[in-house]
């Protein structure tokens, strides 16, 4: 059953039933809030590289999570990191356990995060909790800082049977969120060697060892990579 997104992170039932690949209707204040109400058309992208790369010629960016045992996968995204959700998007495609979709329309600095379905049996060592928000253990950025709520635990905290009973409370707005990338850079006036590989020699070495000593790097830079390489 499909949920929205109610009062201090509460979830309940919507009634209506969504497919893969199909944004997850939010409440309306949290459509005004976000500025936006913007649906998003999902393709199947592709599982490698895992994360979220961002594909300037695609338009878009590309989320890909492994994880053999879930039973779906969404992507949530959030316009500030104590804000709202904007949009939840169930990732159309799973390849040898690597669900995956590319989201046009999506890059540098969108925050997001994930929610992943699947059993919860503690016995048998699986906890999947769509309710609450999860990190991109592939992420390269993320923002924001973890609130200590009982909400952030997957189980119902406080009780005696520990984490047996599933908790249902939203912890999105508890936690960190992870932030698309843009991975290009500057070089400037920078040029590649491109030394030929019959010429190259590879020398592993340690920063500190190769520099701290050595009468011809200036003190201050000294077991630092930029004295490495002056």
């Amino acid at each position: 059953m499909a949920l929205e997104i109610g009062r201090a992170g509460e979830q309940r039932p919507t009634g209506d039933i969504r497919r893969a690949g199909e944004v997850r209707p939010l409440r309306e204040h949290a459509r005004q809030a976000s500025g936006s109400g913007r649906r998003h058309e999902l393709r199947q992208g592709r599982p490698f590289p895992l994360g979220a790369t961002w594909q300037p010629a695609a338009g878009g960016t590309n989320f890909a999570l492994f994880s053999e045992g879930a039973e779906r996968v969404e992507v949530c995204l959030f316009d500030a990191p104590d804000g709202l959700e904007v949009a939840r998007i169930a990732l159309p495609r799973r390849t040898e356990h690597v669900w995956h979709g590319l989201l046009p329309g999506i890059g540098p600095g969108q925050l997001y995060g994930y929610r992943v379905h699947g059993r919860y049996a503690p016995r048998e060592g699986v906890r999947f909790n769509r309710s609450k928000l999860l990190l991109d253990p592939y992420a390269r950025a993320i923002t924001g800082r973890v609130e200590w709520d009982p909400a952030v635990f997957g189980y119902r905290f406080g009780r005696k049977s520990e984490d047996l009973t599933r908790d249902v409370h939203d912890s999105a707005r508890y936690v960190p969120k992870s932030v698309v990338a843009d991975p290009s850079f500057d070089w400037g006036d920078d040029r590649r060697p491109d030394v030929p590989w019959d010429e190259t020699i590879i020398y592993e070495t340690h920063v500190k060892g190769l520099t701290a000593q050595h009468p011809e790097v200036p003190p201050q830079l000294r077991g630092t990579y930029a004295g490495l390489a002056c």
